[in-house]
């Protein structure tokens, strides 16, 4: 008779077997990642503490003088890492904001500006994204 086995049994058995037959070589690990079309990070707040805008470097400005410290705060975060160009784009366009920081190799996106203004334009992002890109979208969580 022929022994039946589920895929997580078989699964199970490849890997132990592997691992075993590994033991006490030298392992070198690749993680992979496949990023989707995504935005799975949006978060408008505005802190008490003054010590955040230092910490993300948002004190300093790209003009002389400029300080955003009592400004709102808006993070988003999206892969395909290149799409984030496109927020920021969308987002300057939508509201009076600022670009705190853009890292297109990370797909991160900090906007400073009013409280009502960074929310609308982290609003027209998440828009943006689910209607026009047909991204995945979170829900906007503010503070």
């Amino acid at each position: 008779m022929e022994e039946r086995i589920t895929k997580e049994e078989l699964l199970e058995r490849l890997f132990h077997d592997d691992y075993e037959n590994l033991k006490g070589r030298r392992l070198r690990l690749t993680r992979v990642r496949v990023p989707g079309k995504e935005l799975s990070f949006a978060h408008v707040f505005t802190p008490n503490d003054r010590s955040i805008y230092e910490n993300l470097a948002l004190h300093i400005g790209v003009h002389e003088g400029e300080d955003h410290r009592g400004d709102a705060i808006g993070m988003v975060r999206v892969t395909p890492w290149e799409a984030i160009v496109v927020a920021a784009d969308v987002a300057v366009k939508a509201a009076h904001v600022e670009v705190g920081f853009m890292d297109r190799f990370c797909g991160t996106l900090i906007l400073t500006g009013g409280f009502t203004e960074v929310m609308t334009a982290v609003e027209e992002v998440v828009r943006f994204f689910h209607e026009t890109l047909k991204f995945d979208v979170c829900k906007i969580h503010r503070r």
